[in-house]
């Protein structure tokens, strides 16, 4: 992945390079996200994240939840890029109604940052999630990314868990 260049305000050029993998879920851990579906919105997704002048190396989930693996630019805080993610993809599924109910998205995410070294084993962990899901919960991964990045947390605060 190329740089991001980035000139604000007539200052000297910003060079930047971060990658970002954000985790967030359905609303009640439900699982909405049809199969039938899912792949439209995820480029749906795509799409926001290069409207924002971002690069989205790969967007992918499964019924409950969602990754996006995200090249930032510094111009736009990772909260208000989820925010907008989750509202727009939010009122796409419910305006085009993919869903007898109504769609939305559980408060919060997790993100993670990685070296340029890591874009590839992040691109294929992303990509296989159904397969990794055959294996370990949701709720068992979120934990280990929380524990491997050493995240402090409070499990009230997290996302509703189906137990």
């Amino acid at each position: 992945m190329n740089l991001v260049v980035e000139k604000e305000n007539g200052m000297a050029g910003t060079f930047t390079q971060i990658y970002i993998q954000a985790v967030f879920a359905v609303r009640g851990r439900q699982n909405l996200l049809k199969k039938e579906w899912r792949q439209e919105i995820f480029k749906y997704m795509a799409g926001i994240i290069k409207k924002k002048k971002h690069k989205p190396i790969i967007v992918n989930g499964v019924s409950d939840h969602v990754h996006v693996f995200i090249g930032m630019k510094p111009s736009m805080a990772l909260s208000d890029l989820i925010r907008d993610i989750k509202n727009n993809t939010s009122n796409h599924i419910n305006n085009r109604g993919l869903l007898n109910g109504h769609f939305s998205w559980q408060e919060g995410y997790g993100a993670f940052s990685y070296s340029h070294d890591h874009i590839g084993n992040v691109h294929n962990y992303i990509l296989n999630q159904e397969k990794h899901h055959e294996k370990k919960t949701f709720k068992e991964k979120y934990f280990e990314f929380l524990d491997e990045y050493e995240v402090p947390y409070e499990e009230r605060f997290l996302f509703d868990w189906l137990d």
